[in-house]
């Protein structure tokens, strides 16, 4: 009698789980706010809540990047994420000395040469606009007010939006607040205007960049049934507002920050020399004065 030998072959590999935890200070143990959390060099990310809390979905042996103002960046794998303490920068903060701005002068910056605008539906990244500095405004470098254009479903939809230095090689470099500037829109499609003269914000010399983070809390959610004509097969799509408008413009590169990281995206000619390219860029404005 011949045996039959039968070998097996297990093939071992991870699903994806839903990955739940809080984000806390190291030092006071209090929940931090609209932490952005990202899979590690993947274009999945979220926000964490008010309270802290944060649910993402990726595969228990990824890794999660979790960036916030104030603290230092700090990288986890997704299966040990439950509880996360960040650590609080250690710098010391230059004393702000408000003097009274006469606002004689007043001018707005970053206007659009086009008219289009494109919304889009583009996750939890964040795009920046580059605000280059030039002599003209050296007696106008305070920045009174950011404009921002978004389109939203909802009333009252959450919006953090940053403004960052220029590092030594061009890229979004430090954040130029101390805190967090996080406010909200209106429903519809709504030209925002919103103050900084509490935050004595100068024009750098070497310029700065001006963005938007879309956060992915429960507040901003809006669920809708979508219904596969071919298949009968519905599903629930999940949108979180405001979206931001861009304009379609040309320029040298363009920056967005996902994976954990800054990513700089920029075209090259068949000689390996870059190239101006055709962008979408946030609708962002600056309002600056004397």
């Amino acid at each position: 009698m011949k045996k039959i030998y039968l070998l097996f072959i297990i093939i071992s590999f991870t699903v994806s789980a839903q990955i739940k935890g809080v984000v806390k200070d190291s030092v006071t143990g209090k929940p931090i706010s609209y932490t952005n959390i990202w899979v590690e060099n993947e274009n999945i990310g979220v926000s964490s809540e008010e309270n802290g809390d944060f649910s993402i979905n990726t595969k228990p042996t990824k890794n999660l990047v979790f960036s916030a103002l104030g603290y230092e960046k700090k990288v986890v794998k997704a299966s040990e994420a439950n509880v996360v303490h960040l650590n609080p920068k250690s710098f010391q903060l230059e004393e702000v000395v408000v003097t009274k701005k006469f606002e004689t002068k007043v001018i707005e910056i970053g206007e659009s040469k086009t008219t289009i605008y494109q919304a889009f539906d583009n996750g939890p990244r964040i795009d920046v606009k580059f605000f280059p500095y030039y002599p003209k405004y050296k007696k106008t470098r305070n920045i009174r007010q950011v404009t921002v254009e978004t389109d939203s479903k909802i009333d009252d939809a959450t919006i953090k939006i940053h403004f960052y230095s220029v590092d030594a090689n061009g890229f979004p470099g430090e954040e130029l607040l101390a805190k967090d500037f996080v406010t909200t829109v209106k429903k519809g499609v709504n030209k925002n205007i919103f103050s900084l003269s509490n935050f004595n914000l100068r024009m750098p010399k070497k310029g700065l960049f001006v963005g938007f983070e879309k956060l992915i809390i429960e507040k901003n959610k809006v669920e809708t049934t979508v219904t596969d004509f071919n298949s009968n097969v519905t599903s629930i799509k999940k949108s979180y507002f405001p979206l931001v408008l861009y304009n379609f413009e040309e320029r040298d590169f363009m920056f967005s920050f996902s994976g954990g990281k800054w990513n700089k995206d920029i075209k090259y000619d068949n000689n390996g020399l870059p190239i101006k390219m055709m962008v979408y860029e946030p609708a962002i404005n600056l309002i600056l004065t004397n």
